[in-house]
């Protein structure tokens, strides 16, 4: 029987939301450093204040486990380059920025001297000027020109929402240049009749990677006078292009410097990124450009009181009896509640769509509790929204209609939110770059600012609450991504050749996995070589092979059966958990069921309704081993890295009584099995080992299983992911390697690097692992180390002391970790198309 933990779209199991806590006394640790800085003046209350008021409730001081002040810091002023027009200088202090900050003038420099750059500086320190500042001055000399279109620039965001701030933020700093910058957005949202105008005339165009793969780049001939005069290209936020998403992300700009190359335009690339490990590296991957690096971050800073927040046990015991915490979905709604009745200008980050809902749902009912007009004030901002819904919350939200936001990782990138004083996080977000991204949001104005990470009942996030050193004294993560992945190369050479024949002289561009997939492109008929090169052979469009997101297939439409409104989408990937028959779905705090899905027409049915329950759907998962390329010994056992091929199936999904997690009962569903192609750690054990453990037949498919469901909780700490990324899969006696085993494996098609960094980190990954599971002060197994929101198997069977004896052997006899291949940035002559 193989016991498996899939990567699922739903993240935050509903939980208990108004269990009665039981009253513990944990001691509030100590803070590194040993004093608080005074409290600040003025009339806005100082973090520390604000924290203080949040922690006087009954029992509430002991759910902090640490509290981080990180002091206020001076900033270092320069000046511009003297290449900088007078008139944009002038346009800058005229926005009330006298003098740039070193770190702009330094990227600034970078750029007009040809070179692309990487600015990595914290949240709020100007990366936006800094870039900015070149691109007005080239734009505006290029609008003086007697003839022709003059210079261009391209801007690409991860998210449509940034591309819309980043535009309001472009036109007020350049108004007083008259008409000589024309920024305007292009992407999904842009009204048909506005699309030929920002082709002919804008000179700053902003959008993203999608309609960067989907709209400009097949459509090259319409966008020519652009891309002929295309003198800069912007990527912000770029430390978000990571993983599957990433890689395609790279590709996509391949095909845009190989059509620049066509129209005579070899553009710069400027790029804007949240603090990480080896920025010019990640962004020479990303760009297969030389990139200059510009990190030292010289903006100031105000003070920040960053807390750590464990949820209380409750009352209440879940599967297997295990003690259960109340959920960070109502404790951040209990926190922004209270923010909101201070006065305090918060956002609540969330990492589900249904979260983010549901902590907007219960903030407002305890706010009408007090003044009917207060539940005005809260609202939820998330994906999957109509545009008209996403820009009425951007507008109050910058007006300060709003006073608090719930929303999920589609505001954390950017969005200027100015005058916000507190962050809460609910839950890890997977990264330290995006932890520090998120709590950066507060204090933009250079204010003193708090924020909260209220921990998940989950392996990482107590393991993390308990280990502050793990967040504050650690670097960021280096961004993880394989342009090289043929999953993902392949979609791209077809689109490449669909938009100008592929030629000899593109391998290089593309990278060196190409000589070995045009033939199985020319032998799948969809590319045929002639004379002139490969040619795409297909009446459809290449580009709509893939979806960048790593996603695959066309979005479920979420449709109220009664009216034929459309609600909103959700990824096709997601529907089978998500929006199968039977599923709860929440939407601007109503609650929907779904009455059908027809994964043909890729539409769910839905109509409202008022079920006492949650749902949660239950899977099956089989794994097979392709191909090993690497594998190490473990004492008697071996650690092994290679590709695998995963076969799921949604089976069931049970009902759970909203306030208690109680399960109602479980229903049958008949969907058909997904199969993906990936890439996998794994690790096996002998009997030997299994007896020097004691680990006898009848635990050893709990023992490995528990070690399964940390482990995968854990890996996040050593490679930019999250759980959710990844999934797993435990088995007694595996077919393929003949011993028990443990799998854990990238859910994306081709892999996304994440089981590769596990192999080269798995002795310290794994002895984080064993310390997480053995430090639990539960008996047998929680949600707090081994037990799993997404189990397919409903957490059964799990044997917590069998995983910690089991992790105890493998690590007595392991070696030290795997010494992995460093990634060399491009060479200064990398070859032009």
């Amino acid at each position: 029987m193989a016991f498996n933990h899939l990567p699922a779209a739903m993240h935050d199991a509903l939980g208990p939301l108004s269990a009665t806590p039981v009253t513990h006394s944990v001691p509030m640790a100590k803070n590194h450093r040993p004093s608080r800085p005074p409290e600040s003046g003025g009339s806005r209350p100082s973090p520390s204040m604000v924290l203080d008021r949040l922690a006087a409730g009954a029992g509430r001081s002991a759910r902090i486990t640490h509290t981080e002040h990180l002091p206020p810091r001076a900033g270092t002023h320069a000046i511009w380059p003297d290449r900088i027009r007078p008139e944009v200088v002038a346009a800058i202090q005229q926005a009330g920025i006298g003098h740039p900050w070193a770190h702009q003038a330094a990227a600034a420099e970078h750029a007009l001297d040809g070179e692309s750059v990487v600015i990595a500086t914290g949240t709020a320190s100007g990366k936006s000027l800094a870039y900015l500042a070149p691109v007005l001055s080239t734009l505006l000399e290029g609008s003086q020109a007697p003839n022709g279109r003059g210079a261009t620039a391209l801007y690409l965001a991860p998210t449509k929402a940034l591309a819309a701030d980043q535009r309001r933020s472009v036109k007020n700093l350049a108004e007083p240049l008259g008409h000589a910058i024309r920024p305007a957005v292009y992407d999904g949202d842009t009204p048909v009749e506005e699309r030929e105008w920002v082709r002919q005339y804008a000179n700053y165009v902003l959008t993203n990677p999608d309609m960067l793969h989907r709209g400009i780049l097949p459509s090259h001939p319409r966008w020519s006078s652009f891309l002929r005069a295309l003198r800069f290209v912007v990527i912000d936020e770029c430390h978000t292009y990571r993983g599957v998403f990433g890689s395609h992300v790279a590709q996509v700009l391949r095909r845009l410097r190989r059509l620049c190359a066509r129209y005579g335009a070899d553009p710069v690339f400027l790029l804007a990124s949240a603090t990480s490990a080896d920025p010019s590296v990640a962004a020479g991957r990303l760009t297969g450009l030389p990139v200059k690096e510009v990190a030292d971050d010289a903006s100031p800073r105000g003070e920040l009181v960053f807390a750590l927040w464990e949820p209380p046990l409750t009352e209440l015991h879940g599967e297997r009896g295990a003690p259960v915490r109340r959920t960070a979905t109502a404790e951040t709604a209990d926190l922004l509640t209270d923010l909101t009745l201070q006065g305090v200008r918060s956002v609540a980050f969330v990492r589900s769509r249904r979260g983010a809902e549901l902590i907007s749902v219960i903030a407002k009912e305890r706010l009408a509790e007090v003044d009917h007009l207060l539940p005005k004030r809260i609202a939820a901002y998330r994906g999957g929204y109509l545009p008209e819904e996403r820009r009425a919350l951007e507008r109050a939200l910058h007006s300060g209609e709003l006073l608090g936001l719930a929303a999920t990782t589609a505001l954390e990138l950017g969005i200027d939110v100015s005058g916000l004083d507190a962050v809460v996080i609910a839950g890890y977000p997977g990264t330290r770059a995006s932890l520090w991204q998120q709590a950066g949001r507060a204090g933009r104005s250079g204010q003193g600012a708090l924020a909260i990470l209220v921990a998940r009942d989950d392996p990482l996030d107590t393991y993390l609450v308990h280990h502050p050193e793990a967040l504050f004294q650690q670097p960021v993560e280096s961004t993880v991504l394989d342009p090289d992945n043929p999953y993902v190369l392949a979609p791209h050479l077809c689109a490449a050749a669909a938009e100008l024949p592929l030629t000899g002289s593109d391998i290089a561009l593309f990278g060196p996995a190409v000589p070995d997939l045009l033939p199985q492109l020319e032998a799948a008929k969809l590319l045929r070589k002639r004379p002139s090169g490969w040619h795409w052979t297909r009446r459809e469009r290449a580009a709509d092979l893939t979806d960048i997101r790593g996603e695959g297939g066309r979005p479920v439409q979420i449709v109220e059966e009664g009216t034929g409104r459309l609600l909103g989408t959700v990824d096709e990937s997601a529907a089978h958990t998500a929006v199968h028959e039977g599923a709860v779905h929440l939407h601007q705090g109503r609650t929907y069921l779904v009455r059908k899905l027809d994964l043909e027409d890729s539409v769910a049915l839905v109509e409202e309704a008022s079920p006492p329950y949650s749902t949660t759907a239950r899977d099956t998962t089989a794994i097979s081993v392709l191909e090993t390329d690497m594998e190490i010994p473990w004492g008697d056992g071996r650690l092994c890295y290679g590709s695998v091929e995963v076969t799921n199936q949604v089976v069931s999904f049970l009902r759970r009584r909203v306030i208690t997690g109680e399960v109602m009962g479980e229903t049958k569903l008949d969907l058909p099995p997904r199969t993906l192609r990936t890439r996998a750690v794994w690790w096996t054990v002998t009997e030997d080992q299994l007896d020097a453990a004691r680990i006898n037949p009848e635990i050893l498919g709990g023992a490995l299983h528990a070690a399964e469901h940390a482990s995968i909780g854990m890996l996040p700490l050593f490679a930019t992911c999250d759980r959710w990324d990844i999934g797993g899969v435990s088995v007694p006696l595996h077919p393929d390697t003949l011993l028990p085993t443990v799998f854990v494996y990238d859910g994306h098609s081709g892999g996304a690097g994440f089981a590769e960094r596990a192999f080269h980190t798995a002795r310290t990954w794994l002895t984080a692992t064993r310390e997480a599971i053995a430090s639990c002060e539960c008996d047998a197994g929680c949600p707090s180390c081994i037990q799993s929101p997404k189990c397919g198997n409903g957490n059964e069977p799990l044997h917590k002391r069998g995983a910690v004896r089991l992790l105890t052997e493998l690590l007595r006899t392991a070696p030290p970790d795997p010494a992995a291949p460093a990634p060399a940035p491009p060479p200064e002559d990398t070859p032009k198309p």
